[in-house]
C-alpha cells in the first residue's frame, strides 16, 4: 500500500513538474511568436540549463539569435540541433547554420553544409550561386585590400548605422540613449528606439559630435535609412508603422517598416507623407535614390518578393507620382536578404546580402545597374566586409570616400559606422573565373611559376598568369560563351593544353593539367645503347637502308619528336675488309642515307650532323687481315647516334 501511494505521489509531482515545465515553453514560444526575441532566449537558454534538448527549443535559439546577428550564439544552437537524432530539420536551417558557421571563419565546413543544402535545394537561387563560385573566397580576395577604414568619433555603445549625406552632413540612424523610459525599450533586440541624428565635418574632417534631426521626424518609432534629393529639400527616410506618431503593430504583431517622404519648408521638415506603395501586411524600407533622383530604390518583402527582403525599384514620375515597384530580379535577389541599396552617380547598385557568397552575416556587394545583358553581382572584399553583419555602404566617387556600417567585433557599439577612402577602384566588368592546378606528370608534385595562356577560338589570347606556389592557378576569362584552350608552359618540361567551354559567362574549374618533364640527355650519349634497341646494321659493301633497321630507326625518330632539344650527330662505319680509302667513302653514304631517312620522315635537319668513319672505330678486334667471322664483321657495318646538343 505504501508503495502504491509513493507511486502516486511520484506521478502527481511529475505531472505538476511536466506542467511548470510546458508552461515555460509556452512563454519563450509567446515571447519568439511575438518577435520578443531577447526574453525568448533568455526563457529558451534556463530551459536548456535544465535539461531540455527539444528539436524546437535549438531551432528558435538559433533563429532568435540569427535574426538579432547574433551569429556565434546562432552557430551554437544550430549545431545543437543538427546533433539532434531523428530530427526534422528544413534545408533552410542548414543554410543560416552554414552563414553562422562563416562568423566563426570554419569556412570549409560552411562549404560542406553548403553543398548538404545544395543537394536539398538545387533550384534555390542561394545554391546556384553557390555551385557556380565554389572559389568565392579567391573572387573575395581578389577584390580584398582596396579600402582603409575608421571608426567614426561620433558611434556611441549603442547602435549607429545607415549613414547618408546631405549638403555636407551625415545624417545617420542611432539607438544611443535618449533620456527614453523602460516601456521604448523594443522587445526583438532589447534596444532603444531609432532616431535620426545628424554630424557636421569639421575642420580637421573628423565627425565629433551629433545632434538630433527634427522632432518632426523623430517619434516613438524607429525611424533610419535616409536619402537625400540633389536639391536637399525631399528626404525619404524609414518608419515603423505608425498612427499619430505613435508604434502600430499589425494582426500578426508586427510593426511594418513604411519609407516616407518629407519636405523642407523653410528650414523645417514638413509635409511628412507614407509613399503610396508601403503596406500594412509588408515592409518597404531603406530608400535610395539615383543620379538625377529619377529612380527610388528599396528593400521590401511585398509580394513577388524571392525571399526574406529583395531590392525594388520604381520610377519617380516628373508628376510626382511613382510607378508600379519592379523587383530587380535574380541575378541581384536570392532566397535570403537583400537590403540597404545605395545607388552611385554612374549607376551602381551597392546593397547588402546574406544570400550571395559572402564571408559571413551581411556582406556588401556590388553590380552595374547599366549592364543589363550580363550583369556581375562581385562581393567587395575586405576590409569592408567581415564575418559579421556589413551594410549601409554609400561612396562618392569624385572623392573615393565614403561611410558603411558594421557591428563587427572592435566597435564602439552594436553597429558602428565607419569611414573608409578607395584606393582602387572596383572591377565590375565581366569576368569568368578560370582555375586549376598544374603538376608534375611523374611525380604529381604541384609546379610554380608554370606560365598559363587562354586562347579564344580565333587563337587570340584572352588572359596571362602563372601558378601559384601551390600549382593553382585563377584567371579572368572571358564572359562569351565558346571554346577556350589553356596552354601550360615551363622550362624543363613540355608544354601541355587543354580546350574547355564557357557557357552563360558561369566560371570554370579544375583546368587541371599534368607536365611531363624534358629529360635532358647528357652530351655524347649514344642513342643505340641509351634507348635499348637493335643497332643500324648494314650488308656487306652496301649503303641502303635495310628493313629490319627501320624499326629502330622509327624509335630513334619517336625519340627526337619527344625531345625536341637534342640534338644528334649520325656517325656510320664500316668492317675493315677493302682499302681504307674506299670504306671511308663507303660509311659516308651510309650515314648519308641514314640522315636522309630520318629528314624524310620529318626530323628538321637542322638537327643533323653526320659523318663517315670507314673502319677506324672497330666494334672488335676484326681489323686489317685477322681473320672473323661474317657476325663479327656484321657488327662494325653500322650507324649510331650521339647526342651533340
Amino acid at each position: 500500500m505504501k508503495k502504491t501511494k509513493f507511486i502516486f505521489l511520484a506521478l502527481i509531482f511529475m505531472t505538476f513538474v511536466g506542467q511548470a515545465q510546458e508552461r515555460k515553453i509556452k512563454k519563450a514560444e509567446n515571447n519568439f511568436d511575438n518577435y520578443a526575441y531577447v526574453p525568448a532566449i533568455n526563457s529558451y537558454e534556463k530551459l536548456v540549463e535544465d535539461g531540455f534538448s527539444e528539436e524546437r527549443i535549438f531551432k528558435n535559439l538559433g533563429n532568435a539569435n540569427y535574426l538579432n546577428a547574433n551569429y556565434q550564439e546562432a552557430a551554437k544552437w544550430y549545431g545543437s540541433l543538427f546533433a539532434l537524432e531523428n530530427a526534422t530539420i528544413d534545408p533552410e536551417y542548414m543554410y543560416r547554420y552554414a552563414q553562422t558557421l562563416k562568423s566563426l571563419e570554419k569556412y570549409t565546413e560552411s562549404d560542406q553544409w553548403m553543398q548538404k543544402f545544395k543537394s536539398a535545394l538545387a533550384n534555390d537561387q542561394r545554391a546556384i550561386k553557390f555551385g557556380n563560385k565554389l572559389d568565392y573566397l579567391d573572387k573575395i580576395e581578389s577584390q580584398s585590400g582596396r579600402y582603409t577604414l575608421k571608426n567614426l568619433p561620433i558611434n556611441s555603445n549603442a547602435s549607429d548605422f545607415a549613414p547618408s549625406i546631405n549638403d555636407g552632413m551625415l545624417v545617420f540612424s542611432t539607438a544611443r540613449d535618449s533620456g527614453l523610459i523602460s516601456k521604448n525599450i523594443h522587445q526583438w533586440n532589447d534596444k532603444n528606439f531609432l532616431n535620426l541624428y545628424t554630424a557636421m565635418e569639421n575642420e580637421e574632417g573628423e565627425y565629433t559630435s551629433a545632434t538630433k534631426l527634427s522632432k518632426n521626424l523623430n517619434k516613438k518609432t524607429h525611424e533610419s535609412s535616409t536619402a537625400f534629393t540633389k536639391d536637399g529639400k525631399t528626404m525619404y527616410f524609414t518608419r515603423n508603422n505608425s498612427e499619430n506618431g505613435r508604434f502600430e503593430r499589425d494582426s500578426e504583431g508586427v510593426s511594418r517598416l513604411k519609407i516616407y517622404r518629407a519636405t523642407l519648408i523653410d528650414g523645417e521638415w514638413t509635409d511628412i507623407v507614407a509613399l503610396p506603395f508601403n503596406s500594412d501586411v509588408y515592409s518597404v524600407a531603406h530608400p535610395a535614390l539615383n543620379h538625377d533622383d529619377s529612380k527610388l530604390y528599396f528593400a521590401s518583402d511585398m509580394p513577388g518578393t524571392l525571399g526574406q527582403s529583395d531590392i525594388f525599384v520604381v520610377d519617380i514620375n516628373k508628376d510626382g507620382s511613382y510607378s508600379t515597384p519592379k523587383n530587380l530580379g535574380n541575378t541581384i535577389n536570392t532566397e535570403s536578404r537583400e537590403t540597404f541599396p545605395y545607388v552611385t552617380e554612374t549607376d551602381k547598385l551597392y546593397f547588402a546580402s546574406d544570400g550571395h557568397p559572402g564571408l559571413g552575416g551581411l556582406d556588401i556587394f556590388a553590380t552595374n545597374l547599366n549592364n543589363t545583358i550580363r550583369p556581375r553581382v562581385v562581393n567587395i572584399g575586405r576590409p569592408v566586409n567581415s564575418e559579421e553583419d556589413d551594410f549601409a555602404f554609400i561612396i562618392n566617387e569624385e572623392t573615393n570616400k565614403g561611410f558603411f556600417s558594421s557591428n563587427r567585433e572592435g566597435g564602439k557599439g552594436d553597429d558602428d559606422i565607419y569611414s573608409f577612402i578607395e584606393s582602387k577602384p572596383l572591377d565590375l566588368k565581366c569576368y569568368t573565373l578560370v582555375s586549376g592546378m598544374i603538376t608534375d606528370k611523374e611525380t604529381g608534385d604541384a609546379l610554380t611559376n608554370v606560365d598559363i595562356v587562354i586562347y579564344d577560338s580565333n587563337n587570340k589570347i584572352v588572359a596571362e598568369s602563372k601558378t601559384k606556389a601551390d600549382g593553382t592557378f585563377n584567371m579572368k576569362g572571358n564572359c562569351e560563351s565558346g571554346d577556350y584552350k589553356i596552354v601550360a608552359s615551363k622550362s624543363d618540361y613540355n608544354s601541355g593544353d587543354k580546350t574547355f567551354t564557357v557557357l552563360e559567362a558561369q566560371d570554370t574549374s579544375d583546368v587541371d593539367l599534368a607536365l611531363e618533364k624534358i629529360r635532358r640527355i647528357p652530351i655524347n650519349t649514344e642513342l643505340i645503347s641509351y634507348l635499348n634497341i637493335d643497332p643500324i646494321y648494314f650488308d656487306f659493301d652496301k649503303f641502303n637502308i635495310r628493313k629490319d633497321a627501320e624499326i629502330s630507326l622509327q624509335k630513334i625518330i619517336s625519340f627526337l619528336n619527344e625531345h625536341p632539344e637534342v640534338r644528334v650527330e649520325v656517325s656510320s662505319h664500316t668492317d675493315s675488309r677493302a682499302i681504307d680509302s674506299y670504306n671511308l667513302s663507303l660509311s659516308q653514304k651510309r650515314a648519308n642515307a641514314t640522315m636522309d631517312y630520318l629528314i624524310q620522315k620529318g626530323i628538321n635537319p637542322e638537327r643533323l650532323a653526320h659523318k663517315g668513319f670507314g673502319e677506324t672505330k672497330l666494334t672488335n678486334e676484326c681489323s686489317n687481315n685477322v681473320p672473323c667471322s661474317k657476325a663479327k664483321h656484321q657488327a662494325n657495318r653500322r650507324s649510331e647516334f650521339l647526342v651533340i646538343e
